[in-house]
C-alpha cells in the first residue's frame, strides 16, 4: 500500500491532475481519511437533494443485516443517479456525462420498437402465406422516401414509435413497416440483408447437442465438416473488440431485470431446493452437466442492466464495482459463469460480459475516466 501511494504521488507530480470539487484534493482519493471525507461530502450532497433517500441510506448503514435483498437493490438503484451527478460535479465533467446519457436516450426507440413492434407483432401477426409476396428491398426504398432520409434501423424505429402513438391515422404506413419487419425477421433474404443490425434479430433457440455451427461438404464423396466461424488470435490480443453502445443496450434491454422478482440466477445461481429442509440448498446443472452457480462475485448484474437502459453509465458501473472492483482489469472474456446461469436456458442468454465491458469503456472514455475508475 505504501508503494502504491508513493507511485501515485510521483505520477501526480509529473502529469496534470484534475481540480476536484467539494473541497477534496486529488491525492486524498488515495487515502482512507480522504475517502471518508469524500463519503461525507456525498452524504451532504444527497441530503440537500433528497433527504428521504439519505435517511434510507443512513438506516441501511446502521442495520445492514436487516435490509432485504430486494430493498437493498431498490436503494442502490435509487442512489445511482445521485452518485452519477456527484461524480460528474466532483470531476467537473457534467456536460460530458449529460452527453453520454443523451446518446443512450437517443437509441431508446430502437429497443421500444424491437420489443413492442418487431417481437410482438412482426413475429406473429404476418401470416406465412403473405411472407413470400413481400419484397423487402422495394419496401425499404419506399420507406426511405417516406422517411426523407437514408434507411437506418434507428430511423425506422423512431418513425414506427411515432406512428404507434396514432395508429388510426398511420395504419397504411404501419402495415408497410410491419411487412418489412416480418420480412427482415423471418425470411432468409431479410435476415441476410439486416444481419449487421440488432433491430430484426431474435434470440436463437439453444440445442445443447448442436452448439457449434458446421458446414458440410460432400463433393469428395464423404462428409467434410468445417466450423462456420473461426477466430484467429494474434498473440494475446482479444479476438473481438467488444460491442458498441447499440449492442450493449440491446443486451441490457434483453435482460428481464429479474432481481425485482428475486430470480437473478445470473448473479446468485439456479438454486435447487432440497426435499429435506435440513439440507443446504444446492445448484442445478445444465443439460451438459455444468453447475449453474452464477457469478462467483454475486455481481449485481440485473441492477446494472436496468441502470444502463436508463442512461446512467457511471451509475451502472458503480453498481458493478460494488462487487467487482477489479472489473477494469478483467476484460470481457474473463468469465461467463453469469451467462451460463442466465434465466434464459432454452434460448441464447444475455451477453452479460459484453454489456459490462461496454459500460466500463463508456466511462473510461469520459475525461479523467481512467482516474476515477482507479479511485
Amino acid at each position: 500500500m505504501t508503494y502504491l501511494h508513493s507511485t501515485f504521488t510521483q505520477l501526480s507530480s509529473t502529469i496534470m491532475t484534475p481540480e476536484l470539487k467539494f473541497g477534496v484534493s486529488f491525492l486524498e482519493l488515495y487515502r482512507r481519511d480522504g475517502l471518508l471525507k469524500l463519503d461525507q461530502a456525498f452524504l451532504e450532497f444527497l441530503g440537500s437533494a433528497d433527504p428521504a433517500l439519505k435517511n434510507r441510506l443512513d438506516q441501511a448503514r446502521l442495520s445492514p443485516d436487516e435490509i432485504a435483498p430486494k430493498d437493498e437493490s431498490l436503494l442502490l438503484i435509487d442512489l445511482a443517479p445521485w452518485t452519477e451527478d456527484f461524480i460528474g460535479q466532483l470531476f467537473g465533467i457534467e456536460k460530458e456525462v449529460c452527453a453520454l446519457a443523451a446518446r443512450h436516450h437517443e437509441l431508446a426507440p430502437l429497443y421500444f420498437c424491437k420489443r413492442q413492434f418487431v417481437q410482438r407483432r412482426a413475429k406473429t401477426k404476418v401470416s406465412d402465406e403473405i411472407l413470400p409476396t413481400i419484397d423487402g428491398e422495394v419496401l425499404e426504398k419506399a420507406l426511405e422516401v417516406e422517411f426523407g432520409e437514408p434507411f437506418a434501423e434507428l430511423v425506422f424505429a423512431t418513425h414506427v414509435a411515432g406512428w404507434l402513438e396514432d395508429e388510426a391515422n398511420n395504419a397504411a404506413w404501419l402495415e408497410k413497416t410491419l411487412h418489412y419487419a416480418a420480412w427482415a425477421l423471418r425470411t432468409p433474404e431479410g435476415q441476410e440483408h439486416t444481419k449487421a443490425g440488432i433491430l430484426f434479430k431474435s434470440p436463437a433457440k439453444l440445442d445443447y447437442l448442436h452448439l457449434l455451427s458446421l458446414s458440410t461438404d460432400i463433393q469428395k464423396g464423404f462428409p467434410l465438416h468445417r466450423l462456420d466461424h473461426l477466430r484467429h488470435r494474434e498473440g494475446f490480443s482479444l479476438t473481438d473488440t467488444g460491442t458498441d453502445l447499440v449492442g450493449a443496450l440491446d443486451e441490457a434491454n434483453y435482460c428481464i431485470w429479474c432481481h425485482e422478482q428475486g430470480k437473478d440466477s445470473c448473479s446468485k445461481g439456479f438454486v435447487q431446493k432440497s426435499k429435506n429442509s435440513e439440507e443446504l440448498p444446492s445448484f442445478k446443472k445444465s443439460e451438459l452437466g455444468v453447475l449453474l452457480a452464477g457469478c462467483p462475485l454475486e455481481e449485481r448484474i440485473s441492477e446494472f442492466h436496468k441502470l444502463k437502459t436508463q442512461g446512467y453509465a457511471i451509475g451502472s458501473l458503480a453498481m458493478i464495482v460494488l462487487d467487482n472492483p477489479m472489473c477494469a482489469g478483467t476484460g470481457h472474456r474473463i468469465c461467463n459463469d453469469c451467462m451460463k446461469s442466465c434465466i434464459y436456458q432454452k434460448q441464447e442468454p444475455v451477453n452479460i460480459p459484453q454489456a459490462e465491458t461496454r459500460t466500463l469503456k463508456d466511462v473510461l472514455e469520459l475525461p479523467w475516466g481512467l482516474r476515477f475508475i482507479v479511485c
